[in-house]
């Protein structure tokens, strides 16, 4: 049988209360006893008795249950809380508009751990603004163009000769792929909670949107932003594809053959010195060997100062003379294994002019001075072959030396290479060994060796990168990133790091590679004229093109021929032109989405466009800085007020996720469940997200989402003590706060303080400290005290007692902060729990976020009260020490067999103990206070139990436990009945009520 008492073991609620005996009551008029009619025996039994009054408590009754079937559960509530609440808010909220743009996950693939991440922080944001008033505005959107795409959807193409597809084939396929992969991915964010306007998603592959992009281009265009150049670019022979920075992933591990080069100086001042007229060499080092066909220079700087060194061995070949920084000597003399002995040293710039024999085609090349030339590693003379490389580009341009690049589109090297065994060889493979083969035998090698170094990845195909001299289109960033860099100081960053991160991967560049060499994407309007190549871009050309877009969208570049696509300023001028085959960087595609906002919110003047873009770290030089530029560019405004980025989620142990590992965790297995894996449900996910400091790289596992699972639970369960309490009240049966017990009161001030910190939290984004918050409340500060202390008044009281009233009334309040609190997080759960309780409010809406944020009322602010209860919260753990202490010896079985004597040495001290409930503050049966020190003299020692002396604010306190003296009542369990068997007093008058 089931008794109040019971209570008092952590997390433990009744799930039926029922009761088994039928009863006679007499009422005595010369005492308040209950008595059974059938019972007259002379020994009374407690457990028989305390069965019997069992019934007359007032024990919590509630239909919602401690665990919940997840799964079906929120399913019930899905569309109240996400399609329908959606449409309502923007109807009814009445505050202005908040827009959080997102950031359009990649339409290629099933949704992994990261997208869950992203898209719940997103929705607890949104939420959060719909119980403050705003309308929000979140329209999902997708990135549906781009090479992975493409390769995924030519891939599942089975018995078809891929290299014969036009590219309207490969389109039609690519779309097909990317709106199947679209499809199943938005059914999965519904799914998950995520409250948006799912039937109307932005993509990139829309018509409208590829018109908007066209304009944005033709903008950019205008001002002088958009050109084309033949220059070295990143470069993937896995994709045959130019591609951004920020398509690259590094690797730390990449191992490439580095080798040291002589090269001999044909005409050098040099050269006039004794003994170096035919055995003077310039010594280069470089990781890239296949690149050394396209040398075209050395470079050296100026202003460092060199050294002409023989080795004193035959491993360099005693004879020769080399060329190094001085200041590399003891590193080379280690990497050569031979000691070097400096004939004479000289300032770079002496060298200047000189010219040497290149290394593979024999012709004389020179040396030439560029300041980025450090003396930190190699041998302070560096190889440049302008076609595979920026810097060498830009030094080289400097002295009009021609790029040159024999490599194709396949990382091959082409015929123009100029050696025949090099010929059709992979550069990075095959080709580097026949180029230090070649070394060998010309006798130019040095030495060579492995070198592991950080080296660029496509980031989709996971394969090396090179850097390779091709015509492509650029847009210029230099001439913006200042500005950009000005108009965020305005924009709120969170963290604060992500402001660096930010404006250093913005600053690093000045140009941006918008070319690429794919069919599957938005064309670059541009035409080439067919005898000399040159360019044909100018306003009449694309704004023809921008009307034949709104008409047949992006399809038309390739479905019409090139006299429809052609302006007619051009059709009749002597020349002929073909239409140009690349597209634009998908990163360009989506950096101009801030269109779609402006399209659809029909601004005009504004400062920024959206309230916030939340992603994660990658897009600082991703999502984030494409639409920054883009914005500047055209708008002369950043495109977001605030930034909020996140970290990635790794495993338990903090490694990253890989199929390789089996560490890989699907949000879809958290939620439905798995082989030996429980189902949790979204809001576990959820809870999962809101814990974590997501602003770091975070960890998922097991043991971590069994502990967010119990965080749950003790949620479900705190929620459940206060409903199954409430069943039966009323909104107008709330008791005025000046009526109230003082620890009632006690309990509103943690309630406001609690209330206005979880404000503070969401204000700032800062989740975890809300779950931090709402553990404390749930775990600590009702749980573990407040529901201890009352539950004997909620259970024993009568129902009208004004004292029962009290504590239901800071329950309601509460269970009301506590819902609304949890809804943005958890919205499953806190829209049940407001199910269950919505009937005792004023006014019944059909979810809990259309109540709106709760107000405070500041007289719950009452600091007096919380400097009392940190003395009373001091003196209440020592006090429960001794308790404790006094259980593990079994002199006590329950705290509620114990009184508590109270001796203090001040007035002050005094008066504030004695105007406090101490018995139930100690769930004690009787606590008593005195200043004097007779009764401790008077004290037996059989029924002295404990003693302590504690320090507490305003005096000393002297605690004594004793053997509580009367018996206990078989109702309420307190030991203040006078005869054993009894009901105390309190218990009788209940009693004496009810039966009138």
């Amino acid at each position: 049988m089931f008794h109040h008492n019971l209570l008092r073991k952590r997390n433990y609620f009744p799930d039926k209360f029922t009761l088994k005996f039928s009863r006679i009551f007499l009422l005595k008029k010369s005492s308040s006893k209950i008595i059974d009619e059938s019972s007259k025996k002379s020994k009374v039994n407690n457990n028989d008795l305390s069965k019997l009054y069992s019934d007359t408590l007032l024990l919590p009754k509630t239909n919602f249950p401690l665990r919940a079937d997840a799964a079906n559960r929120e399913i019930s509530f899905q569309d109240r809380c996400s399609n329908d609440l959606y449409k309502w808010q923007i109807e009814n909220n009445p505050k202005e508009t908040f827009i959080l743009h997102d950031g359009p996950p990649y339409a290629n693939g099933s949704l992994h751990i990261g997208h869950a991440l992203n898209k719940i922080l997103k929705d607890i944001i949104n939420r959060y603004k719909v119980l403050h008033g705003y309308k929000v505005n979140y329209i999902p959107g997708w990135d549906c163009h781009g090479l992975p795409i493409e390769l995924k959807a030519l891939k599942e193409l089975r018995g078809v000769d891929k290299s014969s597809l036009t590219p309207l084939q490969i389109r039609d396929v690519a779309k097909k792929s990317a709106l199947e992969a679209l499809e199943i991915q938005r059914k999965e964010f519904i799914s998950w909670g995520i409250m948006g306007d799912w039937k109307n998603p932005y993509r990139t592959l829309d018509k409208e949107y590829e018109v908007r992009q066209l304009q944005v281009f033709h903008n950019m265009m205008k001002k002088g932003y958009i050109y084309r150049q033949d220059k070295p670019v990143y470069w993937s022979p896995s994709s045959r594809t130019a591609l951004a920075e920020a398509e690259l992933e590094y690797r730390d591990d990449h191992q490439s053959n580095s080798v040291y080069v002589k090269l001999p100086v044909i005409n050098s001042t040099l050269n006039s010195q004794e003994g170096l007229k035919d055995n003077l060499y310039i010594l280069i080092w470089t990781t890239t060997p296949w690149t050394l066909p396209a040398n075209q220079a050395v470079a050296i700087n100026p202003n460092i100062e060199y050294s002409i060194v023989c080795p004193n061995n035959d491993i360099l070949t005693i004879q020769n003379n080399y060329i190094i920084a001085t200041k590399r000597l003891d590193a080379l003399q280690k990497i050569l294994g031979t000691e070097l002995n400096v004939k004479f040293t000289f300032k770079g710039q002496q060298l200047i002019g000189s010219t040497y024999k290149h290394p593979i085609s024999e012709k004389q090349c020179k040396i030439i001075d560029a300041s980025h030339i450090t003396e930190e590693s190699g041998t302070g003379l560096v190889h440049t072959a302008p076609g595979h490389g920026m810097e060498d580009y830009e030094a080289c341009k400097k002295f009009d030396i021609p790029t040159f690049c024999p490599v194709d589109e396949f990382g091959i090297f082409t015929s123009e290479v100029g050696e025949s065994t090099f010929e059709g060889k992979l550069v990075l493979t095959d080709g580097t060994l026949a180029v230090i083969e070649y070394l060998k035998k010309r006798n130019s090698l040095i030495k060579e060796e492995k070198f592991k170094h950080k080296y660029p990845y496509d980031w989709r195909t996971k394969k090396p990168i090179i850097l390779r001299a091709t015509p492509q289109w650029f847009a210029n960033v230099e001439a913006i990133k200042q500005r950009a860099i000005e108009l965020l100081e305005d924009v709120k960053m969170v963290p604060k790091s992500a402001r660096y991160r930010l404006e250093q991967f913005t600053l690093s560049r000045s140009e941006w590679c918008i070319s690429r060499q794919r069919s599957w994407g938005v064309p670059i309007p541009v035409f080439y004229e067919s005898e000399t190549d040159v360019p044909l871009l100018t306003d009449f050309s694309v704004e023809h093109i921008i009307e034949i877009f709104k008409k047949h969208g992006s399809d038309g570049w390739w479905k019409l021929d090139d006299q429809e696509l052609l302006a007619s300023e051009y059709k009749n001028n002597g020349k002929t032109y073909r239409k140009g085959n690349d597209t634009m960087d998908v990163w360009f595609d989506s950096g101009v989405s801030w269109t779609f906002i402006l399209e659809q919110t029909k601004k005009k003047d504004f400062k920024t466009i959206a309230d916030l873009y939340l992603e994660g770290s990658d897009q600082h030089r991703g999502w984030f800085q494409s639409s920054l530029l883009t914005s500047v560019a055209i708008n002369d405004k950043v495109p977001y007020s605030t930034l909020i980025t996140h970290g990635f989620v790794m495993d338990e142990q903090g490694q990253k996720m890989s199929k390789s590992l089996g560490n890989v965790i699907n949000p879809s297995t958290v939620i439905k469940g798995g082989k030996n894996e429980p189902a949790y449900g979204v809001d576990v996910l959820r809870l999962w997200v809101a814990s974590s400091e997501y602003v770091n790289d975070i960890n998922i596992g097991k043991n971590i989402m069994s502990q967010v699972g119990e965080n749950i639970r003790k949620y479900r369960n705190t929620a459940r003590f206060m409903l199954g309490n409430l069943n039966n009240f009323k909104y107008n049966q709330l008791v005025e706060y000046e009526e109230l017990d003082l620890i009632d009161k006690y309990m509103l001030h943690e309630t406001y303080n609690f209330g206005k910190n979880i404000k503070i939290f969401y204000d700032e984004y800062a989740f975890n400290k809300v779950v931090q918050a709402l553990n404390n409340l749930s775990n600590v500060l009702l749980s573990a005290f407040y529901f201890d202390i009352v539950k004997d008044r909620l259970y024993a009281d009568h129902i009208t007692s004004q004292s029962r009233r009290n504590v239901l009334t800071v329950l309601y309040h509460i269970l009301n902060i506590y819902t609304i609190s949890l809804s943005p997080i958890v919205p499953y759960l806190a829209e049940e729990i407001y199910d269950n309780y919505k009937n005792i409010r004023p006014k019944e809406n059909d979810s809990v976020f259309k109540l709106g944020w709760y107000d405070l009322d500041e007289k719950w602010n009452n600091q007096l009260l919380q400097q009392e209860w940190n003395t009373l919260k001091h003196l209440r753990g020592e006090v429960n020490q001794l308790l404790e202490a006094a259980r593990k010896d079994k002199l006590i079985k329950s705290s509620l067999e114990a009184n508590v004597e109270l001796y203090v040495n001040s007035s002050e001290l005094l008066h504030l103990l004695q105007n406090h409930d101490l018995k139930s503050i100690f769930i004690t049966s009787d606590a008593t206070i005195s200043s004097s020190l007779e009764m401790i003299e008077n004290s037996s020692n059989n029924t002295l139990i404990y003693t302590k002396k504690v320090d507490l604010s305003g005096g000393i306190c002297k605690i004594i436990i004793k053997r509580a003296s009367l018996f206990k009542c078989p109702r309420c369990w307190n030991y203040n009945a006078q005869t054993e068997g009894e009901l105390c007093k309190r218990c009788e008058n209940v009693l004496e009520i009810m039966n009138k």
